[in-house]
């Protein structure tokens, strides 16, 4: 098998993972909010906590499991990743209690998401692609993350009509056990193909050398500020546009319509940030993409709410959902190595989840505090622009070629 035959393989396997994994757990914050409250009886916060809990587990977990991935190999990390994800789907189709959905669709699935996702993924990928295909490849695994979510919200949303939201539950835990093959095959596709230059790096004798190089330089720092505020706004979005629009009197079946939409723009979307990325300054590509959020939802809101204009707006915020994830990714890999990209990446992604935690947590907080979504929208426009600012000064540069002092 060639090098070329072996790559494309890989993102063939990694692209049914992501989608499996995304798909689901965007079919979960997006649908089931509205049947699981009115069926137990709940207010919105209760089951925003979960989702923002998940979030934030997701995060908290990544940078160890991305070191783990980076250290031993990405098998047993997604292989548990599909049996997380099956038991916390599995305990969640059986409620009992606002505890039971905080421990199976919060600790678990965050755990099982954050296995089964983008830093496991980008460790395997990063060490197989030459520097000057990786952030194509990244954009390419992430697009289809995007198509998952558009290939299984509205396939999601029909089993909760027809057959109710336990039995949707049960069907998505069958399909997440999938990824335990899948995960396996990628894995060994990765290990088979890692690139030489990907086994030694200059500064990054240990995983304690490259956090202190990589927390010294404040290109970091500024990367992980801009990457709070994507997982503040897509989360936002994502676990409250459907019910924004049932309280504005738009039906149900436009919401999923939009977030299905979202889906398949940004497959065209990020599979395009990708590209530009191995083309041009990648902090360009960020800034314009953070900018253009805070544009798009600024006229969502100005213009009149219709049918229309709700599509319009997905189409346009999904062309930049998941863009930020090829470029912020291959920034990491350019400048601190690939050696440990999934734990580096995986700090960076830490912030990301915290954003989502408080997106999805305050979007019903405030929601029950105010009986609208208003100021939050506010506040995912004025984030939008201070990402946009604060990636601009990024240096790009390989920490060696900027002649940085070596960690102590």
């Amino acid at each position: 098998m060639t090098s070329n035959q072996r790559i494309f393989r890989a993102l063939f396997a990694v692209a049914i993972i992501l989608g499996i994994a995304m798909g689901t757990r965007n079919a979960f914050s997006g649908l089931f909010l509205q049947p699981i409250s009115a069926d137990m009886k709940w207010g919105r916060e209760i089951f925003s906590f979960a989702v923002a809990l998940q979030n934030l587990i997701w995060g908290a977990t990544q940078p160890f499991v991305g070191y783990i991935a980076d250290r031993y190999g990405a098998k047993r990390v997604l292989m548990a990743g599909a049996a997380l994800y099956a038991v916390g789907l599995v305990w969640t189709a059986n409620l009992t209690s606002t505890l039971t959905l905080a421990i199976s669709g919060g600790v678990l699935m965050g755990a099982a998401i954050a296995c089964t996702t983008y830093s496991v993924a980008y460790s395997v990928l990063g060490k197989m692609v030459p520097p000057e295909r990786r952030a194509w490849a990244f954009g390419i695994s992430a697009a289809a993350g995007s198509f998952g979510q558009f290939l299984m919200i509205p396939v999601g949303q029909w089993f909760i009509t027809h057959n109710g939201w336990a039995f949707s539950l049960t069907g998505l835990a069958l399909i997440t056990a999938t990824i335990a093959p899948l995960g396996w095959y990628f894995a060994k596709l990765g290990k088979e193909g890692q690139l030489p230059a990907a086994t030694s790096t200059v500064r990054q004798a240990s995983a304690g050398e490259a956090l202190r190089t990589a927390f010294g330089d404040r290109s970091y720092t500024l990367l992980t500020l801009g990457y709070f505020v994507c997982g503040f706004q897509v989360v936002f979005i994502g676990a409250h546009l459907t019910p924004y629009l049932l309280d504005k009197g738009i039906p149900a079946r436009v919401g999923v319509t939009a977030l299905a939409l979202v889906g398949l723009f940004n497959c065209v979307g990020t599979y395009m940030a990708g590209v530009l990325a191995g083309k041009m300054p990648k902090r360009y590509v960020l800034s314009f993409i953070y900018f253009m959020r805070s544009v798009v939802i600024t006229a969502f809101l100005l213009l009149p709410l219709s049918e229309w204009s709700v599509y319009v707006f997905a189409a346009a915020i999904g062309f930049l959902w998941l863009s930020t994830v090829p470029p912020t990714n291959a920034i990491i890999a350019q400048v601190y190595g690939v050696r440990y990209l999934g734990m580096l990446g995986g700090i960076v992604f830490f912030s990301h989840q915290i954003g989502s935690f408080l997106g999805a947590w305050l979007g019903g907080k405030i929601y029950d505090a105010t009986g609208n979504y208003n100021t939050v929208w506010m506040l995912t426009i004025a984030l939008g622009i201070f990402a946009a600012l604060v990636h601009l000064p990024i240096d790009e540069r390989a920490l060696d070629s900027r002649k940085l002092p070596a960690p102590a």
